[in-house]
Parts: structure tokens; C-alpha cells; sequence
């Protein structure tokens, strides 16, 4: 009796070894993210300074611009130093991570309260786009810091 082998395709592929932070997916698209944000979001909602009658620049009030760039870019930083210090101290890893995915978090909050906010100047399919990127990250960070939990018990 013949075999019958069918041939499924599937999403299977090999992982990539981890070499350095660099090579971590959750790396990569914070970066992304962070650099999309800084690119497109952050020249919108930051006018120019205004010009006072004493000639000097008047400095721009909007509640989220500072800590919003600091947020976004702060994610990155934050799995790169999580990756070095899971080899010397394994929690001080873990509650790196948990930052990580705190401000992931923000950053959701911040880009919803933006895509609101300046629902007339922004690109809301662009915003809707890191939004989901943000939360889907904050999901892999979480897979992340459960394996290396593990990884921390040995």
C-alpha cells in the first residue's frame, strides 16, 4: 500500500540564535516604533516656538510631547539593558522587563489620547498602526519575561 504524504505548508521556522539584544524581535519593533514616532507623531504636535516681543523663542506647551519621546525611546534601552543583566542579576532582568512593558503600555494611552486629540492633523491609520504594534509587542516582551523567568528558577 502506497504512502500518501501531503505536503502542508506551514509557519514553522527556525529562531534565529540570539547573539545580542540586537537580534531580539521585541528589540527591533520598539525601535520601529520608536523611531516612526519620533519621525511622523513628535513634528506634529510640537509647533514652533513662538516668538516673544523680547526675541526670545517661547517654549511649546503640550502635555505629552517629553515624556511620549522619552517613552517611546526608552523601550529599546530598556530590553537592551534587561538582555545584559538577565546573566548577572536574573530579576533585576525581569523587573527591567516589566518596565519595558509598562511603558509599552503608556505609549498605547499616549497615541489614543493623540489620535483623539489631533484627530485633524495626524494619520490616523498611521497611529492606529503603532497602537497595534505597541500592544502585540507588550504581548511578545510578556512571552519574553515568562521564559526567562524560567530561565531565572534554573
Amino acid at each position: 500500500m502506497p504512502y500518501n504524504y501531503s505536503y502542508q505548508k506551514t509557519n514553522f521556522r527556525p529562531k534565529r540564535p540570539v547573539r545580542s539584544f540586537r537580534d531580539l524581535e521585541v528589540y527591533q519593533k520598539a525601535l520601529e516604533c520608536g523611531v516612526a514616532i519620533s519621525k511622523s507623531i513628535l513634528p506634529i504636535l510640537r509647533p514652533a516656538p513662538a516668538i516673544a516681543d523680547s526675541g526670545v523663542a517661547d517654549k511649546p506647551e503640550y502635555p505629552f510631547f517629553d515624556e511620549m519621546s522619552r517613552c517611546s525611546l526608552l523601550i529599546p534601552l530598556q530590553l537592551a539593558e534587561a538582555h545584559s543583566a538577565r546573566f548577572d542579576a536574573k530579576h533585576s532582568g525581569l523587573e527591567i522587563l516589566d518596565e519595558a512593558m509598562t511603558n509599552s503600555n503608556r505609549m498605547v494611552v499616549y497615541l489614543e489620547e493623540v489620535r483623539d486629540i489631533y484627530a485633524d492633523k495626524v494619520e490616523r491609520v498611521l497611529v492606529e498602526e503603532l497602537i497595534r504594534k505597541y500592544v502585540y509587542n507588550r504581548s511578545k516582551i510578556f512571552h519574553l519575561y515568562k521564559a526567562w523567568e524560567r530561565f531565572a528558577e534554573k
